[in-house]
């Protein structure tokens, strides 16, 4: 009897998901008419065609879900054989009011007006592509991955290196600004089922001086401040008799430069000189299969061109995570994306062609990303050299997943390998769903494994598996709650992918209650909650790490917000921590309190200020960090902004202590929205090291750039320093242009 109603009450619970499931992707769709006539492409939006296109409402997403907008838009779609078609005209009732703060490529500003849309071209309700603009005309476009969900390190669902093709132009009249956007569709993927074609879109006005933000279609704040980004919540259009185009885009490149170094002799009483001049070239091509898979290869692969990390110090055990920078693995990169938990993954595409914290040469490569039917694919193989002991190596990655059940649930799987040249081999593969069981709440589930050459373990043992189950709230609004265990084998280590550490298992749940007071208020939303994390040693039992943080999170309706947490912490060290200036935290239990907060100005103002401030206990010592970033938003042409970062932890027991010093300058010269320059300067008091990056990009169309790139890093101090330092530690010098065929 107990087996039968165990039975019934899981073939109820799958009935209802599947109720569920029909009830709410029950959607009306609209069809977009095609253009009858012509469109001047001036950026001014009067022709008669237009007004007989599909015109597409738009409701006040933020301040006040659906009132109706501040300001009047108008917003009309329509295609032809070649182009998707975008007009829009954007009042005013003062046309003073329009504020414009950039010309640069991919600089979404939010102090800026903006107006733009996003695609979900496969209508998967998972990925997406965006295409925008402010008054200047600049060109920002980026993808979206995991339908618009995570923040932080590694986390980050908006990719902005991803580039495509497309044209924007705009003109300010006397009572609006203009947007007229052609995108080919050759640069979007899709998939047409007897001539029919589904995709989502959502539309977005960004108003600057009031704060807004106007959408199609209608997207309620309950969700997320961000909500307007998620294909989910995408209107569904529909086209008829889209014909795919297949063009081949070849952009070969030529590059010259040099390096000079300054490194220490073998026997450390003096400096060498090194000079590493270059000169090379290499081809990229991209073709698209067909209209919804596409095939990029590449050969001596260089990313001369890519901005220098941030510098970062690092007060934890763990490793810290880099982001992507680089654009060959950026289209539809959220196919590989398979989580581990924060920024850890099975992939990371940082392992290829970087070791030892330098650039490696990538001889070439392939990669395939697309969508056939439900399935998504994604293939990546990639070789490098041998660098400096690492040998030579060969990566590959295969993804696959399938839309199941509903419109926001997969099944999939991946596999990875890194075979080196010197016989060793490291592979690691995995399965995981994620299943959407009503429209806010869904389960996550997820089982891995890798096996490496000089590690024995058993296929059917713990020792080299990952397996996850979460169950998560994607809403801000009344009761909220994540609940996580994680399980981490002690010979589990996927070396094509990034994880901090292994031999572990996890809890994570967070719960919390979330308020939108009403039109009336001046706040936003706030809520309150409780962040709580357990992890435990496998080989010992013992606590490696444990969290209790009460919060409370607050937004205002004008951009102002704040973070505020007080939690107790408990550490376990398994070995020695160490940290600068010598200072060891010896192998034990600690436990502490401590607070974190967080501040930010309005983004809609020309000067937007974010701060925090850390503190309290830090094993057994104390510990105080504190931060400011400032942005200056001069003009549409000038930019500056500046970071700093102060960090103090001292142990009285053992009177040891350290403090440092972080800083960043960045300043950005844009003379129009071809040609930008960007200097970047670092300092950094641990590393005693200043680290400067000049970049000029001049793009005249897509595909076609050229780039000169200073970099220099030396000593801050040389004062201590014996033997002597020359004026820098390495300066490089780099120029490089591409230019795209279109076949």
């Amino acid at each position: 009897m107990k087996r039968i109603k165990s039975t019934f009450f899981r073939l109820s619970l799958f009935s209802s998901i599947l109720l569920f499931s029909f009830l709410t992707s029950a959607q009306e769709e609209v069809q977009i008419q095609p253009l009858n006539g012509e469109i001047e492409f001036d950026g001014l939006v009067n022709e008669p065609v237009w007004k007989a296109s599909q015109k597409l409402p738009m409701t006040m997403h933020f301040p006040v879900y659906n009132n109706p907008p501040s300001e009047q838009s108008e917003v009309f779609m329509t295609f032809d054989n070649d182009y998707l078609w975008i007009g829009a005209i954007l009042y005013y009732d003062d046309v003073e009011n329009i504020v414009s703060t950039s010309k640069k490529r991919d600089e979404e500003s939010e102090n800026s007006d903006a107006f733009g849309i996003l695609l979900d071209s496969y209508d998967d309700n998972e990925n997406a592509l965006a295409f925008f603009t402010m008054p200047s005309g600049t060109k920002i476009d980026y993808s979206i991955s995991n339908d618009g969900q995570g923040e932080g390190p590694g986390m980050d669902s908006k990719n902005y290196t991803w580039n495509s093709y497309w044209d924007v132009k705009t003109t300010i009249s006397d009572n609006a600004w203009h947007v007229e956007m052609r995108i080919p569709f050759s640069s979007l993927r899709f998939q047409s089922v007897n001539d029919i074609t589904k995709m989502g879109l959502i539309v977005n006005r960004n108003i600057s001086h009031l704060n807004e933000m106007d959408t199609y279609p209608a997207i309620d704040t309950k969700y997320g401040r961000s909500v307007n980004t998620r294909p989910s919540m995408a209107q569904t259009i529909i086209f008829e008799n889209i014909k795919p185009h297949n063009p081949v885009y070849i952009s070969p490149y030529v590059l010259g430069g040099t390096t000079r170094s300054y490194d220490l002799n073998e026997t450390g009483t003096a400096y060498e000189q090194t000079d590493d001049p270059k000169f090379t070239g290499g081809l990229d091509v991209k073709y698209n299969v067909n209209n919804n898979v596409t095939l990029d290869l590449t050969v001596n692969t260089d990313f001369a061109q890519v901005e220098a990390d941030d510098e970062i110090v690092n007060l934890t055990r763990y490793s810290l995570f880099f982001p992507e920078k680089r654009l060959f693995f950026q289209e539809r990169s959220g196919i590989f994306n398979y989580e581990l938990g924060g920024p850890q993954n099975l992939f990371y595409s940082r392992n290829i062609g970087i070791a030892q914290g330098e650039p490696v040469t990538i001889y070439g490569g392939a990669r395939v990303v697309g969508r056939v039917g439900k399935w998504d694919i994604g293939f990546l193989d990639m070789n490098t050299a041998e660098f400096n002991g690492t040998p030579a190596e060969n990566f590959a990655v295969a993804r696959l997943r399938k839309q199941v059940i509903n419109e926001n649930s997969y099944i999939g799987g991946m596999f990875t390998s890194r075979i080196g040249f010197d016989g060793n081999y490291n592979i690691a593969y995995g399965f995981d769903g994620i299943f959407r069981i009503t429209d806010v709440d869904y389960l996550d589930i997820k089982l891995a494994q890798s096996q490496d050459k000089s590690i024995e373990a058993e296929v059917l043992s713990l020792d080299p598996t990952f397996f996850s189950i979460e169950l998560q709230r994607r809403a801000e609004e009344g009761f909220l709650y994540e609940a996580k265990y994680a399980y981490w084998g002690k010979n589990f280590d996927p070396k094509s992918g990034f994880i901090f550490l292994n031999n572990i298992h996890e809890i994570r749940a967070e719960m919390g209650y979330g308020w939108f007071p009403g039109e009336k208020s001046p706040i936003f939303n706030y809520s309150v909650g409780t962040d709580f994390n357990l992890t435990k040693r496998i080989a010992d039992g013992k606590i490696e790490t444990m969290q209790i943080a009460p919060q409370f999170i607050m937004d205002l309706k004008s951009g102002y917000g704040m973070f505020i947490s007080y939690g107790y912490n408990r550490e376990g060290l398994l070995n020695d921590f160490y940290l600068p200036n010598d200072i060891i935290v010896k192998a034990g239990e600690y436990n502490f309190w401590g607070f974190g907060s967080h501040f930010n100005t309005p983004r809609t103002k020309k000067v937007v200020v974010n701060f925090g401030v850390d503190g309290g206990g830090f094993y057994d010592g104390k510990q105080f960090s504190g931060n400011i970033e400032a942005e200056f938003n001069l003009s549409a042409s000038v930019q500056l902004s500046a970071f700093y970062n102060y960090d103090k932890v001292k142990f009285q027991k053992t009177n040891q202590q350290f403090t440092n010093n972080l800083a960043r300058l960045k300043a950005t010269y844009m003379l129009n929205t071809k040609l930008s320059m960007s200097a970047f300067v670092q300092y950094n008091e641990l590393e005693n090291i200043v680290i400067s990056n000049f970049r000029l990009r001049f793009n005249p169309r897509d595909g076609n750039d050229l780039y000169l790139v200073l970099n220099d890093s030396r000593y801050a101090d040389k004062t201590d320093l014996a033997p002597k330092p020359a004026s820098y530690i390495n300066q490089t010098i780099m120029l490089k242009y591409t230019h795209t065929f279109r076949l």
